[in-house]
């Protein structure tokens, strides 16, 4: 059988999705403004709970957390000092494009260059502590419908303060444009209540894996529903992410049919969300002020208001506080459970924030690019944070599929 093996002795097979973007930067021209964004409770497996030394382990991990936690901080404020003051240019957008570009034109080459290279660093910074917190919630508390509602709920005081001091634009919206956007907000809520059971049940590298399928389920949705059809070269770019990803579950040392499940569903709805939004919504007069950071917080709260219900269906209180009580037991205090999730909270709406501003600056093969790259350094990260054990062919087939999947956005991007 295969050998375990270490994240070191994996990352030359990253390496080439990784060293991706010093290659491709000379020939990847940069954009000013970015159009558009594009079951029943199960008990979630701590990561490695055998072993006293294991839970202890975690505690100390738990700990090392708030210096994450501080850094998270310090990154998201850094990138937010980065964009832009209200009134002047708004990189999201479209209808102030020429006035974006016009006065990036004005930026020094170092200057965008190092603010570029702040916004990305703050963007992986910021997602892969998302990650890292978001399982020690689940190994803590393994609770994942109550902490993907939790995580939504984050960004109603958030944007709330945004919008009352006057930092951002207030969006306006109709009953109609709420209607029509109802949908969505149901399905970036299965996306991330999908991609959190997964993280839980499950090790985060293969979870990552199972999301970078999302082009597979977008092809297949898009030609079935919709009857719309890509060239050839972009469907065979496919078959390295449906390789990849047989490889990988074939070759994971922790595969849980549930995580599989919740995995391959967030990407599902992913792909589902994103096509709804290029066929149903493009062009529709939705509102003012709907930029894609303030299209995101309304989204965010729709699947609060969608999933709130589900989530004290599947996990009531008295099965939450149960779960606190246990995991008091396990010689977690009060104060480090609530830091937790109010910092999981904290990072996933800050990093989608960051991510809009860094991927406002560049054009969709630099996304495609750095998307990928992120999903790497998440995967390598997570490795060697919670020491998952990764054979050699399992390794490979998770390669394969993130390869694939930069392969697919860079033919989709040729082909279009």
């Amino acid at each position: 059988g295969d050998s375990s093996v270490s994240a070191t002795m994996i990352l030359p097979m990253f390496l080439p999705i990784l060293l991706a973007p010093a290659f491709l930067a000379p020939q990847l021209p940069t954009r000013p403004a970015l159009g558009s964004v594009s079951q029943l409770r199960v008990p979630v497996a701590p990561v490695r709970m055998s072993e006293e030394a294991d839970r202890l382990s975690l505690l100390d991990t738990t700990e090392k957390f708030d210096e994450i936690a501080a850094g998270a901080a310090l990154a998201g404020s850094a990138a937010a000092e980065l964009g832009r003051e209200p009134g002047t240019c708004d990189p999201y957008d479209p209808k102030s494009s020429e006035y974006c570009m016009n006065d990036q034109s004005a930026e020094g080459g170092m200057k965008r260059t190092i603010k570029l290279g702040v916004l990305f660093f703050a963007w992986y910074f910021l997602n892969t502590a998302y990650n890292i917190g978001n399982k020690l919630v689940l190994t803590a508390f393994p609770m994942p419908w109550t902490a993907a509602t939790w995580e939504l709920f984050f960004g109603f005081p958030y944007v709330f303060l945004l919008w009352s001091t006057g930092l951002r634009k207030t969006p306006k919206l109709s009953w109609n444009s709420i209607k029509l956007l109802a949908p969505s907000g149901v399905l970036l809520a299965g996306t991330h209540v999908g991609g959190v059971i997964s993280f839980g049940l499950g090790a985060i590298s293969f979870t990552h894996v199972l999301k970078a399928t999302e082009p597979v389920w977008s092809a297949v949705i898009s030609a079935v529903v919709f009857r719309d059809f890509l060239p050839l070269p972009v469907y065979l770019s496919l078959v390295p992410i449906i390789c990849g990803v047989g490889l990988a579950s074939l070759k994971e040392l922790t595969f849980s049919w549930m995580s599989f499940i919740a995995g391959t569903g967030s990407a599902v709805t992913s792909a589902a969300k994103a096509i709804l939004s290029k066929k149903v919504l493009d062009g529709k007069p939705l509102g003012e002020n709907l930029t894609p950071a303030n299209m995101f917080a309304i989204l965010s709260i729709l699947g609060f208001l969608a999933i709130t219900p589900v989530s004290l269906l599947i996990e009531p209180p008295k099965a939450a506080a149960a779960a606190w009580t246990a995991a008091l037991a396990k010689g977690y205090t009060n104060a480090q459970l609530v830091k937790l999730l109010s910092v999981s909270g904290f990072l996933y709406y800050i990093y989608n924030e960051v991510a809009f501003l860094a991927l406002a600056e560049v054009a969709p093969v630099t996304h495609a690019v750095t998307n990928t790259v992120k999903r790497v350094v998440i995967i390598l990260a997570s490795i060697i944070v919670f020491k998952t054990t990764i054979t050699p062919l399992g390794a490979l087939g998770s390669a394969i599929t993130v390869a694939g999947a930069l392969l697919y956005a860079l033919a989709k991007n040729k082909y279009k």
